[in-house]
């Protein structure tokens, strides 16, 4: 006969009050992360993807090819009012990573935690390298993944409490993160197919839950039609992923990285709360909760998508494991609980970035930069700017007058962009991901700087090309702030208006 775990405590009654909410435990937990990551975000540049957010905020569009517009729109807000701060810019992440690890105690409380059960799911998830650490910068992710938990509690509390204005209240978040990016989706189905085995499926028959999606189809009509009108290249974005993954494992090492990102403590309560959600008697009612991830594992590893990608269901299933783990109140479990969570602590203090830059060492490949691309994405694009001005003002008057900026990245358009103002650069163009449909260099531009890119790719292009600079910033990444050679490219053999399209390229 299998084993059935159960507590003696069951919460099937909507009217059982909740245990306290640990408001001095849960508070320090938070506010040291806050620390952490208020201590983090000032060091070092922007990273890549940050500037893009800054340039793409200048251009505010209801939909963009690789992202919604909602990030876009926050580094706007950020940049009107601190320009150039590091600190404004990544403190609406700061503020959502630590609301999260807020709503995962409350979800475990959700469950009938006491307060150490509260706590202890509140410091997993800040003891994570990736969802603590995360939030030391923008990012669609850090975003992305807040939203998740948030949904996640108010669909834990409908459970419990059978309140239908949950059901809105998920829809609306859900129709904010649709404004990030498009995979909080994944979730729902994942959802609803756990819901279909195991129940409630009273949630399928509920009004609310189908007023609340046709709520996020609306909002999102914007964003799709922007997506038709432009070839759906976000959608084209999944298979440049999926390359992308393939180069580092793909689907074999997905299931280790992904475990990896919850942390020590986290993967540890995830895996536990998983296993006891099938098992536990209690939780017969969340029991939908242990198919989110193994669906969420499946349709990521099929479709090539981030390790990261799931990351979002963890603190609901952080804070089950949590729950069940303190109910037995041995010694042994005390006092492993601590252990894990000192080592948890080391490791985030180490994935901060916090090391002066004079102990960084250079790198000469993307391949070695990619893996500490939190770190070399955010050096050298001072560098760039200055290399790109010298080799601009290097160009005969009656050249400068016409002459415009392409960039071969997005990262380096991005930061060129920003720094016109400053360096006196003309107008900066890059075919790169979404930084491509921001606009079309004018056929008038019968010489162009060319930033980066191999001297082949610049010939396809020009009738005549010259090096006349050069990027080599000491802690740069390979090929966008480090190696990269500005080129003089002259004569263009089609004009930009027809080459344009076909240069579009979203790798």
């Amino acid at each position: 006969m299998t084993e059935v775990l159960d507590t003696p405590r069951r919460r099937d009654d909507a009217t059982t009050p909740l245990p306290s909410f640990a408001f001095g435990g849960v508070g320090a937990v938070a506010a040291l992360g806050a620390v952490a990551l208020l201590v983090s975000i000032g060091r070092y540049g922007f990273f890549g993807d940050e500037l893009y957010f800054v340039a793409a905020g200048r251009r505010l569009a209801v939909g963009y090819a690789d992202q919604g517009p909602l990030l876009p729109a926050i580094a706007r807000i950020t940049d009107l009012l601190a320009p150039d701060s590091l600190m404004a810019l990544r403190l609406p992440a700061v503020l959502v990573t630590v609301a999260a690890v807020v709503v995962t105690a409350q979800i475990a409380r959700e469950f009938g935690g006491g307060r150490p059960a509260q706590v202890l799911a509140a410091a997993a998830y800040a003891t994570s390298p990736f969802l603590l650490v995360q939030g030391d910068q923008l990012a669609t992710n850090t975003i992305d993944t807040a939203l998740w938990v948030v949904v996640s509690w108010l669909v834990i509390r409908w459970v419990r409490t059978r309140h239908d204005g949950l059901l809105l209240a998920s829809a609306l978040f859900t129709a904010v993160d649709m404004q990030v990016k498009w995979l909080i989706p994944f979730f729902w189905l994942a959802l609803v197919i756990g819901v279909a085995i195991y129940g409630p499926r009273e949630l399928l028959r509920r009004p609310a839950l189908w007023c609340g999606a046709a709520i996020v189809v609306l909002t999102s009509v914007p964003s799709l039609v922007w997506q038709a009108a432009h070839g759906w290249p976000q959608l084209r974005l999944g298979g440049v992923v999926a390359a992308e993954q393939a180069t580092i494992g793909g689907r074999y090492i997905w299931l280790p990285l992904a475990l990896a990102s919850a942390g020590l403590i986290g993967g540890l309560l995830l895996v536990y709360g998983v296993w006891t959600l099938f098992r536990a008697e209690s939780l017969r009612p969340y029991r939908f909760l242990g198919v989110l991830p193994l669906v969420l594992i499946m349709v990521f590893i099929a479709t090539g998508g981030r390790p990261y990608y799931a990351a979002g269901c963890y603190g609901a299933l952080i804070a089950v494991g949590a729950v069940r783990w303190m109910e037995d109140r041995r010694r042994s479990r005390v006092i492993l609980t601590v252990a894990v969570a000192a080592i948890s602590v080391a490791l985030v203090i180490f994935s901060l970035p916090l090391r002066p830059e004079s102990d960084i060492d250079p790198v000469d490949t993307q391949a070695q930069a990619g893996l500490e691309i939190a770190v070399y994405g955010r050096f050298g694009w001072s560098e760039l700017a200055a290399g790109t001005a010298a080799a601009y003002a290097a160009l005969p008057e009656p050249e400068r007058a016409s002459a415009v900026v392409i960039a071969d990245s997005y990262w380096q358009a991005s930061a060129l962009d920003l720094a016109r103002a400053t360096h006196g650069l003309p107008a900066v163009f890059s075919p790169n991901r979404g930084f491509g449909y921001f606009g079309t260099p004018p056929d008038t531009a019968t010489t162009v700087l060319w930033v980066g890119g191999s001297e082949a790719d610049v010939r396809a292009h020009c009738a005549e090309v010259t090096a006349i600079g050069q990027v080599d910033a000491r802690l740069g990444f390979p090929g966008v702030t480090r190696g990269v050679t500005v080129w003089r490219c002259a004569r263009p053999l089609v004009p930009w208006s027809r080459a344009w399209p076909g240069m579009l390229r979203l790798n």
